[in-house]
């Protein structure tokens, strides 16, 4: 039970997946002039969606930082926890809280180097069981989810317009997700997430690579190499 827990941690992060956080937040009118503020939410997230799902392959170095008011974790009272994520179809290599964890496209594998542990999931996991593969990051909104544009603003020059995405179901634990949209390229640069504990969680990405010359090796799990090491496998 514990290793399921673990996992669906891991999947709640990896949804969550896509600060120097200081916006500057445009008026009314100056967000009427932008083009792009016409669109609807649901063309703006399906834009999105089309282009990030062309890509062969997606490269991402981001951060994610935790706020909970009631828990006494305020805003910056703790440095941002970084990662980086390599994605193709539905496999990826993610390196996060010091674990690699590598999605062959049917087993999740966490390698965790300090212990030298290994622990493989070989069951069907699906949205129900709270993990969410990351090519379903792009998609995800299409299903339980109410949306609707929310704020512009200008985040280091760039224009950054939010989505607000709110569950359908009334006993989801996330009160709302905002997602930041970069108008330029037409990428997600930032998603907020409230839970029903108001813990505030901020994913930033800071670096968005494409179609990246890559191995498939990346995106396999090498058991034989890994025992020589004396690697535990579970």
């Amino acid at each position: 039970m514990k290793k399921k827990r673990n996992i669906k941690k891991i999947g709640f992060l990896l949804i969550i997946f896509f600060c120097s956080t200081v916006f500057s937040q445009q008026t009314e009118n100056e967000i009427r002039k932008h083009n792009d503020y016409k669109k609807t939410a649901k063309e703006l997230l399906d834009e999105v969606s089309s282009k990030m799902g062309a890509y062969k392959n997606i490269y991402l170095d981001f951060s994610i930082s935790l706020v909970n008011k009631e828990a006494g974790i305020n805003e910056n009272d703790e440095l941002p926890i970084n990662g980086k994520i390599f994605l193709q179809k539905e496999k990826y290599n993610l390196n996060y809280l010091g674990n690699n964890f590598v999605f062959d496209g049917k087993k999740l594998y966490v390698i965790n180097h300090d212990e030298k542990e290994i622990s493989i999931n070989d069951e069907y996991l699906t949205e129900d069981d709270g993990f969410i593969y990351p090519s379903k990051l792009l998609t995800f909104y299409k299903k339980g989810y109410k949306y609707s544009m929310s704020n512009l603003v200008t985040i280091k020059r760039e224009k950054i317009q939010f989505v607000e995405l709110i569950p359908i179901d009334s006993d989801s634990e996330i009160i709302n997700i905002k997602l930041g949209i970069n108008l330029k390229t037409k990428h997600i640069y930032q998603l907020i997430q409230l839970g029903e504990n108001m813990t505030k969680t901020t994913l930033t990405i800071h670096e968005f690579k494409s179609n990246q010359n890559i191995s498939d090796e990346l995106f396999k799990f090498d058991k034989e190499a890994y025992e020589k090491q004396g690697y535990l496998i579970d």
